[in-house]
């Protein structure tokens, strides 16, 4: 079949636009270039939560969406009339078709909606389910021969499902249309798909579980609202025989916030324990690395306060997938994915000696920083009156609007322009709050900065809990944090290399 250069520009650019990050510019610039002269100019920040036309409802992916169908059909009915499609049409032939399937199906779920698809119970997305796949009979039926990598009809449908659960996750939790605010959507993006899509779809869906993420930021930038957007975006795999998924998206975020619990608690919590393990423990119980399902995530905040005895648990939780109930020698396996957030400055405390370092780079495959509000507001100082309506709706309901006009107008008449808002958006939630009950708000006084975090063995040090072995250890450890060299270290010590490595490795650092 012979295409017309328009034709195939179109494919071409569909193509890569398919399995691009919906939250990057790059996005924004393959709608310009499939569409051409009827493309309709949008500002790079476009997938943001705004008000106007729901993100199914742009006129661009609208006007994508009319185009997919209309070359794909030509396609599929020259193919069944005897044609035979080139290599790199029929490339581009199956990207668009999935992408047709996913404008069809995925994108008329509303995020309300949603939940009651996904769920394990039987016949639970069977409308949906037998709806797309007479589709992809029709799509692929004629070409499924000549496609021996093709995926399978419920591999496809749980990979758009998922994508479309992800783009909920992300659009309507992390708010903004600064850059930062920009750039953090398209980062927990790449956390839960990578960069490469394809690849993803193909086998990595199966393994994400096995890569860890760190999300660093201060306290009150949303730490937790990024780990919840990729814990509750993993692949599920989808039963044709049953028409359900076989887990519960809504159930898959286990939340755990360490710095208020004593590590025995942390212990247990985690890990489980059985009756008789500890004083009180009455009972055996379920931990939440053992209640955790596959396509789940245990979340573990304020990470840098965990005691060191639990980080060496974790980091075989890590390394291995496996861990103990306490008081319990059998093995378990951790089936999940493990998430992690802290405020504090973890290189500071490894070199301080009080975070090991080989837990911090098990823990950190992937790395998330969540921006301050200060931040978002740098680049667009006109989002403030958008996050304030958003807070405003959540608080106030049908009265947001009046009630974000009073807290623009408090904010311009009694603050700074340049206000670093220090509690970030936890802040601006409690400015608000504050308006709405006394037509006021009154900012924390400034603190002076806190000392440096003091490395625990020095305190055992000055104690005399340490042996002389056990001193020389911790502070070749902490000299080895700081350089990443066993020769640096051991010139700055007057030691043999081979002392300083047994010594480190002893402390656990090396």
């Amino acid at each position: 079949m012979n295409l017309s250069a328009a034709d195939r520009a179109f494919l071409a650019a569909l193509s890569r636009l398919a399995y691009s990050n919906p939250f990057t510019p790059e996005r924004i610039a393959l709608e310009a270039e499939a569409l051409g002269d009827l493309y309709q100019p949008q500002d790079q920040f476009a997938w943001s939560r705004r008000g106007g036309a729901a993100a199914g409802e742009r006129v661009n992916v609208k006007q994508l969406a009319e185009r997919a169908e209309q070359v794909v059909e030509r396609l599929r009915a020259a193919h069944a009339g005897g044609d035979r499609l080139a290599p790199d049409v029929l490339g581009w032939y199956v990207d668009a078709a999935a992408y047709c399937l996913y404008y069809r199906h995925m994108v008329p779920v509303s995020d309300t909606r949603l939940a009651k698809v996904a769920r394990p119970t039987q016949g639970a997305a069977g409308a949906l389910w037998r709806d797309f796949a007479r589709d992809y009979d029709h799509f692929f039926g004629p070409v499924g021969s000549r496609l021996p990598d093709m995926l399978s009809p419920a591999h496809l449908f749980a990979c758009l499902f998922q994508i479309r659960r992800a783009f909920f996750a992300i659009y309507d939790h992390l708010l903004g249309e600064s850059r930062p605010a920009a750039q953090l959507r398209a980062n927990v993006w790449l956390s839960i798909f990578t960069h490469d899509m394809r690849r993803y779809r193909r086998s990595l869906y199966a393994r994400m579980r096995d890569l860890a993420t760190l999300v660093t930021g201060p306290t009150g930038a949303g730490k937790e609202l990024v780990a919840r957007a990729i814990g509750l975006s993993q692949y599920i795999a989808f039963s044709p025989e049953r028409e359900c998924f076989t887990g519960d998206g809504a159930q898959a975020f286990l939340p755990l916030n360490l710095s208020a619990m004593s590590p025995t608690l942390i212990e247990s919590e985690l890990f489980g324990h059985c009756r008789g393990a500890f004083t009180g423990a009455t009972a055996d119980r379920v931990g939440w690395f053992e209640a955790c399902p596959g396509h789940g995530a245990v979340f573990l905040d304020e990470v840098g306060e965990l005691d060191e005895q639990i980080q060496v648990k974790l980091l075989r939780v890590l390394q291995d997938r496996t861990f103990n109930r306490l008081g319990d020698p059998r093995p378990r396996v951790f089936e999940g994915r493990i998430i992690a957030a802290t405020n504090r400055d973890l290189a500071a405390q490894m070199a301080h000696g009080s975070f090991r370092t080989d837990f911090y780079y098990r823990l950190c495959s992937d790395r998330i920083e969540a921006p301050s509000l200060r931040d978002h507001l740098a680049d667009r100082p006109e989002s403030f009156g958008e996050l304030v309506r958003h807070i405003a709706q959540r608080a106030a309901g049908d009265e947001a609007d009046g009630l974000a006009d009073e807290v623009q107008a408090w904010a311009d008449a009694n603050l700074p322009p340049d206000y670093p808002w220090p509690g970030n958006i936890r802040e601006l939630e409690q400015c608000v709050r504050s308006v709405l009950i006394r037509k006021a708000y009154a900012p924390p006084a400034p603190r002076a900065a806190p000392e440096p975090d003091r490395p625990a063995w020095l305190d055992r040090a000055h104690r005399g809990e340490l042996t002389a072995a056990q001193l020389l250890s911790q502070y070749a450890a902490a000299h080895y944090a700081r350089t990443g060299s066993y020769e640096q270290t051991a010139a700055a010590l007057g030691l043999d290399r081979r002392t300083v490595r047994a010594k480190v490795e002893a402390a656990g650092a090396g």
